[in-house]
């Protein structure tokens, strides 16, 4: 089983401005996410990024870059450009690694393309870790997914989902603080794989409903009627870099590792 990563760099976050480039101890986030995406069994690792400042760096530390359009919505979008520039085959596995993720467990890249190659009837594959607390489950920015016995998502939603209702009506006033129901919960990890030739389709369907909704892009996939394919992550992820106080948590983390050896 062969697989490709293409690591999507855009460079103007809007709650962190240059994102790509901040230092975490020492070396640039995209370079840390590069650097662990060589860790994975991956053929290939492609950087795609709209700025020449982060193309530069990244082929300082020696990435292949591929530039990519400044007006792309989201990261699939500027996978799949970088996808076409470069020509794989239709059927080849695109692992979308995430340039805010510099503690992603190799692990959990190689169970994500291999979920995908093993299941040929999915259009796309993901993960998932359980959740085990209520304030996860309330909480809007974890998105949660319930699947069907074969493991292939029915939705994904920031609500929590499935609501069970017996439960949550007994304990309105004080849910924070309530059990969890007895029901498998599951928390959405943000990694995809593909097929390019799904890909390239992705990209020419409209925004659904439900997706601008729930600001859920996977979402515009279930809408079409294709098929995500869930599996409990092998390993928990360390949560990305979205703010300025993400990134020292991450920086704490790796200079403890660093300092253990």
């Amino acid at each position: 089983m062969s697989f490709h990563i293409v690591i999507p760099a855009r460079y103007a976050s809007t709650r962190l401005p240059g994102k790509p480039l901040i230092d975490i101890a020492g070396k640039t986030m995209i370079q840390h996410v590069y650097e662990r995406a060589q860790l994975s069994q991956a053929q290939s690792i492609v950087i795609a990024t709209d700025d020449h400042r982060v193309a530069q760096v990244a082929e300082g530390f020696g990435a292949q870059v591929c530039m990519t359009s400044e007006q792309h919505v989201s990261g699939t979008d500027r996978i799949q450009e970088a996808v076409s520039q470069i020509g794989w085959g239709s059927d080849q596995i695109v692992v979308n690694v995430q340039g805010d993720e510099p503690l992603i467990p190799p692990a959990v890249i190689d169970q994500v393309a291999t979920n995908l190659a093993e299941n040929p009837a999915a259009d796309m594959s993901t993960l998932s870790i359980a959740i085990s607390d209520m304030e996860t489950l309330l909480d809007p920015n974890a998105v949660k997914v319930v699947s069907d016995g074969n493991q292939y998502a029915l939705y994904f939603s920031r609500a929590p989902i499935p609501y069970a209702r017996d439960h949550f009506s007994a304990n309105t006033e004080a849910l924070g603080n309530a059990a969890l129901p007895e029901i498998n919960y599951q928390r959405h990890i943000g990694i995809y794989a593909y097929r390019v030739d799904f890909l390239n389709q992705f990209i020419h369907w409209p925004a659904a409903q439900i997706e601008m909704a729930e600001s859920l892009e996977q979402l515009r996939a279930l809408w079409n009627g294709r098929r995500i394919h869930i599996e409990e992550a092998c390993e928990i992820p360390p949560a990305g870099i979205d703010t300025p106080k993400d990134a020292e948590r991450v920086r704490a983390i790796i200079v403890a590792r660093t300092r253990t050896g």
